[in-house]
């Protein structure tokens, strides 16, 4: 019985990279996770153990700190670029390089003094080829809350439905998202910025009957109002408040006092494009 090797890929994982501009007395911290994945001509590696063609998983990730070192680091985007086509122009047998990128945010509190954000992470993917260069933006663990303007129903029952109906709820999310830009020439600090205020002001303005078509209203906001983005793809995990029924203890609740709870939730997962 013959086999044959499918599609492969290998890199470091987890690399923490943490710099300061000191150009100044007012410090910039910018603090990432770095992820490459290579792939290419490879299969010694697997069928006969020959490691001529594997560029070491120690070397990925000293290749992120010397580049950070010797050109900075700018915006994860730029980053993940840069990376990229390193991998690509430096190493013969490698075809493909896939560099993901977490952003964490520190907020100032001083010249030199920063606390950890408990704001969402702001993320990047880069795939770099011989023949093209694709560039993806992202966000991760955005929470929001929308204590009105929300209804659910006409849904289909059956004999296991319990859900009731409601013209009045609570809507909240936890936004995970991913947008691919159509050129890797772009001001990447703006169009982060741009993409994250339409989600917000969509999920805002939206009134909404279901999550779903909340969620197409954040994907075709980010298209409407960010020209560089070609596709928007959203993970929203309906995050549910219910109200506590409160009678056994002699008192009403006027949509005022909730329960929420973490698990189970809906997941509401979808793709906008133009």
């Amino acid at each position: 019985m013959t086999f044959t090797l499918g599609p492969n890929q290998y890199g470091k994982a987890g690399v923490r990279l943490v710099t300061v501009d000191r150009s100044s007395d007012r410090h910039v911290v910018t603090d990432l996770t770095v992820a490459s994945a290579l792939s290419g001509d490879l299969e010694g590696t697997h069928l006969t153990g020959d490691n001529s063609a594997v560029l070491a998983t120690d070397t990925q990730k000293n290749t992120v700190y010397a580049l950070a070192r010797e050109f900075g680091v700018g915006e994860p985007e730029a980053f993940g670029l840069r990376l990229g086509r390193h991998f690509v122009a430096t190493q013969e047998p490698i075809r493909r390089a896939r560099i993901t990128i977490e952003q964490h945010q520190w907020e100032r509190f001083g010249e030199h003094s920063f606390a950890r954000s408990g704001a969402e992470t702001r993320r990047a993917r880069v795939i770099v080829t011989e023949d093209e260069t694709r560039v993806s933006s992202g966000l991760g663990d955005l929470t929001l809350l929308n204590t009105t303007d929300s209804e659910f129903h006409g849904f289909p029952r059956d004999s296991y439905t319990t859900l009731p109906e409601t013209t009045e709820r609570m809507l909240a999310t936890s936004v995970e998202a991913w947008w691919d830009h159509g050129s890797s020439d772009v001001g990447w600090g703006r169009a982060y910025t741009d993409a994250r205020a339409a989600l917000l002001a969509a999920f805002a303005e939206t009134y909404s009957y279901s999550l779903q078509q909340t969620l197409f209203a954040m994907g075709s906001r980010v298209l409407t109002d960010c020209p560089s983005v070609d596709e928007v793809r959203l993970a929203l995990p309906n995050k549910h408040h219910h109200l506590v029924d409160l009678t056994p203890f002699g008192l009403d609740n006027p949509d005022q006092v909730y329960v929420a709870p973490t698990e189970p939730y809906g997941l509401i997962e979808g793709t906008v494009r133009r």
